[in-house]
């Protein structure tokens, strides 16, 4: 065990996420940081000069980096990341959520797809369509109680 933790410990510095936590990545190392979308998404996040355009196009690949990438890079392009985010309920709503500019109606066609985040997206997101979220949450029992409950607007 103690050769394994040595072995780690020596190959960690060159390490693209440990060179990234510890402020020791450039300009240069983009290349290595387009081989994952969240390594591209903290790329293009702290690392000045960074291109923008192709970082997104690697986070994009996973809805929960092309969620972060809308969120909190300024240049992000809010509709490419919307179409990486669509992909998966859960973070469809997160984008609708959270991230200005996010097309509400096509971020609720993807949450809709799973009851819990058909409730939470009526519950949660402003100009929800709750028509279209209750169909959704009725389909499991526990939701369709909670969605009743808590959603104004619900029919009982």
């Amino acid at each position: 065990m103690l050769e394994f933790l040595i072995r780690d410990a020596k190959t960690a510095p060159k390490s693209f996420g440990y060179r990234l936590n510890n402020g020791l990545v450039t300009l240069e190392d983009q290349e290595e940081a387009l081989t994952n979308p969240k390594w591209a998404y903290c790329f293009a996040k702290h690392i000045p000069g960074a291109d923008i355009e192709v970082c997104q196009s690697e986070a994009i690949n996973k809805p929960e980096w092309a969620y972060h990438f809308a969120r909190d890079v300024t240049e992000a392009d809010i509709e490419v990341c919307q179409e990486g985010v669509i992909k998966d309920p859960e973070w469809a709503y997160e984008f609708a959520k959270d991230v200005k500019g996010s097309n509400i109606e096509i971020c609720q066609e993807a949450a809709v797809k799973s009851s819990v985040w058909a409730y939470y997206f009526a519950k949660d997101v402003t100009g929800a369509n709750i028509e279209a979220c209750q169909e959704a949450a009725i389909k499991e029992p526990d939701w369709a109680y909670c969605f009743a409950r808590d959603i104004p607007g619900a029919d009982i």
